[in-house]
């Protein structure tokens, strides 16, 4: 099987602006392609995972990735997909989320000499002369045409920025100077992207006169019934473990859908087609082996062998009727928690980030759905002494949360 092949049967691929030509720069010749991760945040998420497993998968094949991180697009922000514009961030935020995500990659890709490279668009646009860019780049694009990518055109009733309205043209041009500096002839990138991408290709050939620059875009990470993947009652999954812990991250995955572990196994992981060929045979229960699997690959791509044996052994601990504290999240309590040496359950069930508010708190308790230390919780209005966590507790919520209490 070949690699835009293998590309096809994992379901990776969305479109692609010339099929023939993407598959024979993947199939032919040792390319260099480039990802854009624009550093909005101090740490990656799941969906630039699915990017960075991409990104391996093709360096592994012999080809060349560049990693650009936009430190100068981040300073506009990208407004595919969003209500609002974006938080403008400071350039020392965007530097210190950009070296978040440099330490991140460097645990999915090898950016050893000649492997691939890692660059930051703010070293080309942050000099620019306005005039001159809007004369070289500005002048090959139709505004009539930009209206109609689903970026601008979902933002247009709420109101674009003219600061937003920019950004397809600065992602375009990176593409344009990739391509000039080194020999960059492909980019790839989410199916949100599409529009960006195309535009880029589109004023190499307005600009250079060469029909040999191409785009593909990938699959978005959805569930079966369309919902973005990566997010929980705490909010988005993190590569980062401060942020998003170890045993967290694992459960995630091992809570997956029935009808998303192949597809999230086809996408994320680097098992064999063949492999998950026989998972795709099994049903019901059986199907809780192949969670554990797929939770066991990716914990390991991003946090290592280790943690990933211990989220193991915590979850199967926690699935064959019993949890381990070993490996479990844990909240730490101070004096500073108690009043009266006493914390109210739905403080503490906030403070332990099981519920983001005392509203959704209570909801949990008076639906049943919260047990202190094995016994199930009846009231919100519980008070627990501070000697009860002397030796640790157990919270539980609903049937596979599980968080352990101690006092600091």
């Amino acid at each position: 099987m070949t690699v835009f092949e293998e590309l096809k049967a994992r379901g990776l691929i969305a479109q692609c602006t010339n099929e023939e030509k993407v598959k024979d720069l993947l199939d032919n010749h040792n390319t260099t392609f480039y990802i854009g991760f624009d550093a909005t945040a101090d740490s990656l998420h799941i969906g630039h995972f699915l990017q960075l497993v991409v990104m391996s998968r093709l360096q592994k094949a012999g080809h060349r990735p560049i990693a650009l991180i936009g430190g100068g697009t981040t300073m506009i922000g990208d407004p595919t997909g969003k209500t609002d514009m974006r938080k403008m961030l400071t350039m020392e935020e965007i530097e210190h989320n950009a070296e978040c995500f440099r330490t991140q990659m460097r645990r999915l890709v090898d950016f050893s000499e000649g492997k691939a490279v890692m660059m930051n668009n703010a070293d080309w646009i942050l000099g620019f002369n306005y005039m001159q860019f809007l004369r070289e780049v500005g002048v090959h694009f139709s505004v009539n045409r930009m209206l109609t990518a689903e970026c601008f055109k979902s933002r247009l009733e709420k109101g674009l920025s003219f600061i937003e309205f920019n950004y397809m043209l600065l992602q375009s041009y990176d593409f344009l100077h990739l391509y000039r500096t080194m020999d960059c002839h492909l980019e790839l990138g989410g199916d949100d992207q599409w529009s960006n991408i195309i535009n880029g290709a589109d004023l190499i050939r307005r600009v250079e006169g060469k029909d040999d620059a191409y785009g593909l875009t990938f699959t978005l990470l959805t569930t079966s019934e369309g919902k973005k993947m990566g997010k929980t009652e705490k909010g988005a999954v993190w590569l980062d473990p401060e942020k998003t812990s170890p045993y967290d991250f694992f459960q995630y995955w091992r809570n997956v859908g029935d009808a998303d572990v192949i597809r999230c196994m086809k996408l994320l992981t680097f098992v064999p087609l063949e492999e998950i060929a026989e998972f795709e045979k099994l049903e019901g229960a059986e199907l809780n082996k192949v969670k554990e699997r797929l939770a066991y690959e990716i914990t390991e791509m991003v946090h290592g062998k280790d943690e990933a044996e211990k989220a193991l052994a915590a979850a199967k601990a926690l699935f064959e009727g019993g949890a381990s504290d070993e490996n479990m999240p844990n909240t730490e309590l101070t004096d500073e928690d108690f009043a009266d040496n006493q914390i109210g359950m739905l403080t503490l069930l906030v403070k332990c980030g099981l519920a983001s508010s005392n509203g959704e708190a209570r909801k949990l308790i008076q639906g049943g759905g919260v047990s202190f230390d094995g016994e199930k919780v009846t009231d919100p209005k519980k008070m627990v002494d501070k000697d009860a966590f002397s030796s640790g507790v157990i919270i539980k919520k609903g049937k596979k949360t599980y968080h352990k209490v101690t006092l600091a």
